[in-house]
């Protein structure tokens, strides 16, 4: 696959009947879960599955996401979802960067990028990120913005 950006997660996936709308395409909303699945995969491969959040009583909250859906997707078809931790200021905010390829020719069918805002899990306010975020996630951050 042609990445954006060198040394992706990846998360395969499948469009099956129930992701398809009455436009007969996969459902905008679908693309969402599925980067939602990704990232979590992505977070867990990490060390930082919701296990690690609860015993630091901090999470990854969704504050934004800015999606650019460049071509349909179809019933059937094979995918694979590229995510990649693009920055974080190491408080408050991450920047998660996202790509969907279609397998069968490589092209590209959707870029996003999604912030996100450390929380307190108990009370769901903004609290800074806790030293193990900053390792794990800061690891595998690219290079160009750190």
């Amino acid at each position: 696959m042609s990445w954006d950006y060198p040394s992706p997660y990846i998360l395969p996936l499948r469009a099956v009947s129930a992701d398809i709308d009455e436009f007969d395409h996969v459902n905008n909303a679908v693309y969402v879960r599925w980067m939602e699945e990704c990232a979590w995969q992505h977070s867990i491969d990490l060390g930082l599955g919701f296990a690690e959040y609860q015993a630091l009583d901090r999470g990854m909250a969704v504050l934004r996401h800015e999606i650019d859906y460049l071509a349909s997707a179809y019933e059937g078809e094979t995918f694979e979802m590229a995510t990649w931790i693009a920055h974080s200021d190491q408080r408050l905010r991450m920047d998660r960067y996202f790509q969907l390829v279609r397998v069968s020719d490589g092209v590209t069918l959707l870029r996003a990028k999604t912030t996100f805002v450390c929380i307190e899990l108990s009370s769901g306010r903004p609290r800074r990120m806790p030293p193990e975020f900053i390792k794990g996630y800061g690891a595998v951050m690219l290079p160009e913005h750190l």
